[in-house]
């Protein structure tokens, strides 16, 4: 397995593993072959996992933490705090806003130890920026945990240029993670140099356009009625028409190289810079050894120029999340 770096605390597989949809997001979930991958991950050489409190919420952490105990030592837990969650929505609780004042900063720390079964967690990421506490204090607090062996680095996500500089004054920063495919490249010019500047990984979440850059998804009724795909308007009947010409010439373009249209995607995502760690997810299997075997993938300045150029994001349509999901992203 090829390895990178992010920031100077953490050492990672290339490809990490986005466990999200073990438990969150996509309905269908099947813990103990959820399980069976998280174990196959490790032995094919993943070693970098990220999870949440609010994937779930909280049965990801969860079941991440029962897999991974037999490999504490091997491998890299990533999880996050930042939403208020609402227990009485449903019965295991509802995003209701954000909440990254210090007491809670410290309260789901304490929290995820427990559910991830770990004495330190190893990438403590503000899962999104809360314009209602100032990033010195909620950054502060997360300070704290690495003084008392709590958390071994700090992240942020969805977090703009600013914010990335006025964190990274008052701890190191070691990843950031946000969004980044073919069909979303909001990071790129100021962010990614700000992450490259400062020495910060950039972690990719969705790396594979949440399915939708595989080829494997065509209409909304792919999905099962509980996938959350469903709610976002570049998944509507109309939009997914729209984009499945873009998502042919990504085929093409993997025939003749010989590989899927999952690991041409992922291989540009990892050919624009040695700093970035994709985590695309995968509840089966073969679909996890696939997106590893991209890390084998070479692609041509040429190649990667006509691959930026016919996937460019301005020719999909739709936007990637809904009016309250975008309220939270990029600040």
């Amino acid at each position: 397995m090829k390895m990178r770096k992010l920031g100077k605390e953490l050492t990672v597989s290339a490809v990490g593993l986005g466990c999200m949809g073990m438990s969150h997001a996509y309905g269908g979930q099947d813990e103990q072959e959820s399980i069976k991958t998280l174990h196959r991950a490790v032995e094919i050489g993943v070693n970098f996992f990220d999870t949440a409190e609010v994937y779930g919420p909280f049965v990801n952490e969860e079941l991440v933490g029962k897999a991974l105990k037999p490999h504490r030592d091997k491998v890299v837990i990533a999880t996050k705090f930042g939403f208020k969650i609402d227990t009485g929505r449903s019965q295991t609780g509802a995003m209701v806003g954000l909440d990254s004042r210090p007491e809670h900063v410290r309260e789901v720390a304490e929290a995820s130890l427990k559910r991830l079964g770990v004495e330190v967690i190893d990438l403590f990421y503000q899962h999104r920026v809360d314009p209602s506490v100032p990033i010195e204090d909620t950054v502060g607090a997360m300070a704290e945990l690495v003084k008392e062996g709590k958390v071994r680095a700090l992240g942020l996500s969805e977090a703009g240029a600013a914010i990335i500089r006025r964190a990274h004054a008052v701890h190191p920063i070691t990843a950031l993670q946000s969004e980044y495919s073919l069909w979303t490249r909001d990071p790129e010019g100021e962010i990614l140099d700000t992450c490259r500047e400062l020495g910060i990984g950039f972690v990719p979440f969705s790396p594979l356009g949440r399915g939708f850059l595989t080829g494997k998804i065509q209409k909304p009724e792919d999905f099962g009625t509980d996938d959350f795909r469903r709610s976002l308007p570049r998944f509507s009947a109309e939009n997914m028409a729209a984009n499945a010409s873009l998502v042919k010439l990504l085929e093409d373009m993997a025939t003749e190289k010989g590989v899927t249209t999952a690991q041409l995607a992922l291989a540009w995502v990892l050919a624009q810079g040695d700093f970035i760690v994709p985590i695309p997810g995968a509840r089966k299997i073969p679909h996890l050894e696939q997106n590893v075997a991209a890390t084998e993938i070479t692609l041509s300045a040429e190649e990667l120029k006509t691959l930026g150029n016919l996937l460019a994001p301005e020719k999909f349509s739709g936007a990637r999340y809904g009016q309250q999901a975008a309220a939270w992203t990029v600040r």
